[in-house]
């Protein structure tokens, strides 16, 4: 297939740099000028100083959600303090649009785990389950199809490193394969009816299901709720979403998710990500 070649019109709006390194990817890898990054059946080349994306098929896609409204999204997060100060620390931030088998299995396969972890895992099941091709002098192993994962067998999930979570992945795979799970129906409904659908699947819970649906299937307000997350609400919002331990129960995640939209508004995915990203930048833990 020939290189596709499409431009990013608000390129100068966005950090490569922050956006890829803030937990929403896992297989992008960066050269000495340019960031690589493998979408579902695509790779993608970006080189920042570029305003265009190197694209191995012709089926470009908005990753960065430059039809999103930055303006309008910024000046509705940034009404908060502490993400005002974390959207300053870090402009240019944007949350990806992914695609969505490839998140969908990504975040099921991150339960319990870190991100060089999930990477070496991801990268396994890449270069086992997915089809290898060449793009820009370089060689890729395309995410596998979700027929593929379907029918592996266990002992081969179980070799990429999945541990505990091949079970996970083969049944999350075989409900997409089915059509239980329908991405693009998940996309155009509500996120109560959207979350109701995932975490049907076993393996995946609350917080994985508010990531897939944060960076793949358009719930802005999604707001994945992880140790990370709950350590930010007792450190900065403690009075205002009181948290007495690390873990919280289906029911107390449900209300303190309505009280968060609530608090940073419709857009509350995009504060999720700057406060995820600053939290972490400021215990100085480790990226792709």
């Amino acid at each position: 297939m020939r290189q596709f070649l499409y431009k990013m019109n608000k390129f100068s709006e966005i950090n490569l740099d922050y956006s890829i390194n803030s937990g929403q990817v896992f297989l992008w890898e960066k050269g000495v000028n340019t960031w690589y990054g493998i979408n579902g059946s695509d790779v993608l080349a970006i080189t920042p100083k570029s305003n265009q994306i190197r694209s191995f098929s012709e089926n470009p896609m908005d990753i960065f959600r430059q039809g999103d409204n930055s303006k309008k999204i910024i000046q509705s997060i940034t009404k908060d303090k502490v993400v005002k100060n974390a959207v300053k620390h870090f402009p240019g931030l944007r949350l990806l649009r992914q695609d969505p088998f490839q998140c969908y299995i990504s975040f099921i396969a991150s339960s319990n785990s870190n991100i060089q972890k999930i990477r070496l895992v991801l990268q396994n099941l890449c270069r086992k389950f997915g089809t290898k091709v060449r793009f820009d002098g370089r060689e890729f192993y395309l995410f596998p199809e979700p027929g593929i994962l379907a029918k592996a067998e266990e002992s081969n999930l179980l070799a990429c490193g999945l541990g505990y979570r091949a079970k996970f992945v083969k049944e999350a795979a075989i409900a997409v394969k089915s059509g239980s799970i329908d991405f693009e129906y998940l996309k155009k409904t509500n996120y109560q009816t959207a979350k109701e659908s995932l975490v049907k699947i076993f393996g995946i819970g609350n917080k994985i299901a508010d990531c897939i649906m944060l960076f793949s299937l358009e719930k802005l307000d999604a707001f994945p709720l992880d140790r990370w997350m709950i350590r930010v609400l007792q450190k900065y919002y403690s009075k205002k979403f009181p948290i007495s331990s690390k873990t919280i129960t289906e029911k107390t995640y449900e209300k303190l998710h309505n009280e968060i939209v609530h608090h940073f508004g419709p857009y509350a995915g995009y504060s999720q990500q700057f406060l995820f990203k600053m939290e972490r930048e400021l215990n100085e833990k480790k990226w792709l």
